[in-house]
């Protein structure tokens, strides 16, 4: 992985996303002795961002769905509305 310090990205931004783009690693950028900030490629940052929130936003919707299995709608089971609604006899 590559570190390059800010005042390298300030004067040489172009040439540096140019390099992230061929390399596809994360680009460490360090300010000082310290890192401060990562550059990554929009195809890592879907990856590692954007799908995980939507696996959980999804785990999420499966929870709620989970809690409202078996519970009973107007002193019925959501399989008795349905029976009733169909014309099915008991």
């Amino acid at each position: 992985m590559k570190t390059v310090n800010a005042l390298e990205i300030r004067n040489h931004l172009g040439a540096v996303l140019d390099d992230l783009e061929k390399t596809q690693e994360p680009i460490l950028v360090s300010k000082g002795r310290k890192v401060r900030a990562v550059l990554i490629t929009p195809g890592d940052f879907e990856t590692r961002f954007l799908d995980r929130q939507a696996e959980e936003e999804r785990d999420r919707m499966l929870e709620k769905i989970r809690s409202l299995r078996g519970k009973k709608v107007g002193g019925s089971s959501s399989i008795d509305v349905l029976r009733a609604l169909r014309g099915y006899s008991d």
